[in-house]
């Protein structure tokens, strides 16, 4: 992942080009001398629930600046790090087949693969549900998707629907999934409140989201803080949109499963 992030010359650029293409007029506040009154007009203008989200001109290198309940998110990563997902490392690294018998598929059942990028985890989740079940592999990326599709194809798997994404929408359908997975995704979601809103309206009764990021916990994972998400800190993001942690698996190497349901 890119290790800079705009300085406030970029900043103030951002905010030109979000006034250009929402047709808003009136001049940007200066920046200097005033990044507060900035940031709260590039809130206003960039953000659909802007009371949810701060924009500060101090952050991270590797964050976006916007924050989140106290957790600054992270930047996506691009459809040029997919070698990187598909690392032969990865399968002794991160034990992928241990995270889906965490999961507790059943033959049939409908699954999300929530940013899945390559489809690392798309066509083991596929396998899982079987012919009579479905995945649908949501992403932003065109090119994401594209992979994906391409994979199907050569592979020959037909219970695999590419979804293209928003940022603010997944696009599932309503009370139509089983469980959405989200395998190091979470922390870079450009508007989790509106993504898990959207998550929880399109799980079925008793419907489940599972999470698996590198732990915040330990200091020893060797991943920056920011790609770091803390079980307390789940749990504080998904209370907010009425989901509970119902069971947390410790057993992988550097990350964890943090699984939330809807409440009875």
């Amino acid at each position: 992942m890119p290790d800079v992030r705009p300085n406030k010359v970029a900043v103030l650029w951002l905010a030109l080009m979000v006034a250009g293409a929402s047709g808003l007029s009136g001049q940007v506040p200066a920046l200097s001398g005033a990044p507060q009154a900035a940031a709260t007009w590039l809130q206003a203008a960039d953000s659909p629930s802007s009371n949810r989200y701060e924009i500060r001109a101090i952050h991270d290198p590797n964050g976006t600046g916007r924050f989140y309940l106290g957790r600054e998110i992270a930047q996506v990563m691009g459809s040029g790090g997919m070698a990187w997902l598909d690392r032969p490392e990865r399968e002794k690294e991160e034990h992928p087949e241990e995270v889906i018998e965490a999961l507790g598929l059943h033959r049939g059942d409908v699954v999300a693969d929530l940013g899945a990028g390559s489809g690392y985890f798309t066509f083991r989740l596929a396998d899982k549900v079987g012919n009579t079940g479905k995945v649908f592999a949501v992403d932003i990326q065109a090119e994401m998707l594209d992979a994906i599709r391409r994979r199907a194809a050569t592979l020959g798997v037909t219970n695999v629907d590419e979804v293209k994404g928003s940022a603010t929408d997944p696009h599932l359908p309503a009370r139509g999934v089983d469980l959405v997975l989200m395998v190091d995704v979470y922390h870079e979601l450009s508007y989790p409140y509106e993504i898990m809103t959207k998550v929880r309206e399109a799980l079925k009764p008793r419907g489940r989201v599972a999470f698996v990021e590198y732990r915040q916990e330990d200091p020893s994972v060797p991943i920056k803080e920011l790609h770091k998400m803390s079980v307390e800190q789940l749990r504080k993001e998904m209370a907010v949109v009425g989901l509970v942690n119902v069971r947390t698996v410790e057993t992988l190497p550097t990350q964890h499963i943090v699984i939330f349901a809807k409440p009875d």
